[in-house]
């Protein structure tokens, strides 16, 4: 796959480009849809299949207060377009100067004169240039003008549910894990480099690796069964979203007990991949009452992680 960052770096001709554009937060099952039929349109001409998107996210430099937590880092959202078998990634850098750009002069100067696409293809609901200004119909228009067919792709519903980015946000923030794996097509996953705790779990007989977690999308605090990816190798494990509100006032954080497991792995970046949240997260009257509650959440842990689908 080939990654261009900045459209003023493009120096080659594309092969019949096949186009999509859009943020794809999350890179869900109505995203794959898309790119599905991107890689479908560009076998039938022999030509790439290309996604276009954006670095940092529009909302980014617009409005930061309004920009919500994304579903997935950008260079891992690269990495799944990657497995889904994009030919090519342009990324466009997002500034003041691009977010100005008029609807007509974005398609004529960067799509038609870099790209010159044969195809686009996008969502129902797709808009560009300046303040959201250009949609579907006025980008046909465009393409009758320029001479490139596009072709719009209606909403995917699972079980009567239209999939989006901001309904798989708003399942995550509530906990509903499986919910949004249905809609994501995947498990969700927080990553995060592995920092130094209070160390009051090891004192308790439940060391746990706490995560730093930068621009990350959190679960509703709670305690969750979950896997915990390191390197190539996979672990059961149960995982804190919360406040650690036993011992007293504290920060958000995410920290994560990894069963079967007592190497150091401190400033290592690990995945959490959340399966079902099985509690919420409480304040206990004593250690003790702790630990037996802890001992419980391992083995239901383990029970639900035990029916996951390999």
């Amino acid at each position: 796959m080939d990654i261009i960052v900045d459209i003023e770096t493009i120096r080659r001709k594309f092969r019949n480009p096949v186009l999509t554009l859009g943020n794809f937060d999350g890179v869900h099952l109505g995203h794959q849809k898309i790119f599905n039929a991107v890689k479908e349109e560009a076998r039938k001409i022999d030509g790439e299949a290309i996604v276009f998107t954006f670095d940092p996210h529009p909302l980014q430099v617009l409005a930061p207060q309004k920009c919500p937590p994304f579903i997935t880092p950008f260079k891992k959202k690269l990495m799944l377009m990657e497995m889904l078998g994009i030919d090519v990634i342009i990324v466009a850098i997002f500034d003041l100067g691009i977010a100005n750009i008029t609807p007509e002069a974005f398609v004529m100067q960067i799509l038609v004169d870099k790209i010159g696409p044969k195809k686009i293809l996008v969502g129902y609901n797709y808009y560009f240039g300046k303040d959201r200004k250009g949609n579907v119909e006025m980008l046909i228009q465009l393409g009758k003008k320029f001479g490139f067919e596009v072709k719009v792709i209606g909403a995917l519903k699972v079980n009567d549910t239209p999939v989006s980015s901001s309904k798989i946000r708003k399942l995550i923030q509530d906990g509903q894990m499986g919910q949004a794996a249905q809609l994501l097509g995947r498990n969700y996953r927080l990553m995060g480099k592995v920092i130094w705790g209070s160390g009051k779990g090891k004192d308790l007989g439940f060391p746990t690796a706490n995560l730093e977690i930068l621009n990350g999308l959190y679960p509703k605090t709670g305690v969750y069964a979950v896997e915990v990816i390191i390197g190539n190798r996979t672990y059961p494990g149960v995982a804190d979203v919360g406040y650690n509100p036993t011992f007293g006032k504290n920060p958000l954080s995410v920290e994560v007990h990894i069963l079967d497991f007592t190497r150091d792995i401190y400033g290592e970046e690990i995945q959490l991949v959340f399966y079902k949240r099985m509690r919420d997260e409480k304040a206990f009257v004593n250690s003790d009452s702790l630990v037996r509650q802890m001992k419980k959440d391992v083995d239901v842990a383990r029970k639900i992680l035990l029916r996951r689908p390999s």
